[in-house]
């Protein structure tokens, strides 16, 4: 069996291939947002909630081809969330992933159209499950979990009480609040989808739930703590971004030691849980490992 990481590298390629079959054809009047939207897909990134996915679906013994449109569907939603992320309303960044941020280069509106459209397209992505599935059912509860985790109720609501916020001192339960819902809904959502598909039980789905709240917790202090470690050459994107914009993280409230313990701990519950499940997917276990402990 190839090691971790040239399996990981395989199978990003493959997710790349999958998202590029569901990327708009730069054509039209408005081939402007298209190559925006475009440009945004494919600026890189580890592809790690489609691959979330993917895997956990696998775990659950289920089909590629449901899991596929949801694939997409996450990734344009995550790169919207980046897009806006970047604006100048917001954390006013001009770098993302080693290149110009997306309204640095296209512009303010076009930034803000362009993150729109693409949760607008994920919707149009995930719907096409409905023509390849023999589980609609199934395809129609993964919907509903997409919308639930991207919308007041999941990452949108977490980024709402994070602007809201701004400048201000941050609670340590406000703070939980921001990450399980800003950073983690979508976590969630990709590894709860994965399991709906496949058909995973009700007590099944509660365990991957908590497995990914404790991954998107850990995974949004770990970044805390690289954005005061790192270098933007590591990162592709600014470092002391959250020192610059006053914002309360996990370092600031706890200092970097404590931080990484707390990483530690939910990586630790996170794990035992994976481990508690009748189901294997080592190579899940390995993509989770390396989330909570990655340097860039």
């Amino acid at each position: 069996m190839p090691d971790f990481k040239t399996l990981l590298s395989e199978r990003v390629k493959e997710t790349e291939r999958i998202i590029a079959e569901y990327l708009p054809v730069e054509e039209g009047h408005q081939k402007t947002i298209l190559e925006a939207m475009n440009y945004s897909m494919n600026a890189g990134g580890k592809r790690l909630r489609p691959l979330l996915v993917m895997e956990t679906c696998r775990l659950f013994g289920g089909d590629r081809k449901d899991a596929e449109p949801f694939m997409a569907a996450m990734e344009m939603i995550h790169t919207s969330s980046l897009i806006h992320d970047d604006l100048p309303c917001m954390d006013n960044d001009q770098y993302r992933r080693g290149k110009k941020s997306t309204w640095a280069k296209y512009g303010e509106d076009m930034g803000v159209l362009a993150g729109d459209a693409l949760i607008v397209e994920a919707f149009a992505a995930a719907s096409r499950a409905f023509e390849v599935t023999k589980h609609p059912y199934r395809v129609g509860e993964a919907f509903r979990i997409l919308a639930e985790k991207t919308g007041i109720y999941g990452m949108i609501g977490g980024q709402v009480v994070d602007v809201e916020l701004t400048n201000q001192p941050i609670p340590k339960d406000k703070l939980d609040f921001i990450y399980r819902l800003k950073t983690g809904a979508l976590l969630e959502a990709s590894m709860l989808i994965g399991a709906v598909l496949a058909g995973a039980g009700q007590q099944e789905c509660a365990k991957i739930s908590q497995i990914a709240l404790n991954v998107g917790l850990a995974f949004q202090i770990q970044d805390d703590i690289l954005d005061v470690t790192s270098s933007q050459e590591v990162l592709g994107k600014p470092v002391g971004s959250d020192e610059k914009n006053c914002k309360t993280t996990y370092v600031t409230l706890e200092g970097i030691e404590k931080a990484r313990e707390e990483v530690k701990r939910l990586s630790d519950e996170a794990l035992s849980i994976l481990h508690s499940l009748d189901v294997k997917n080592e190579f899940l276990e390995q993509l989770i490992i390396m989330l909570i402990t990655r340097e860039k």
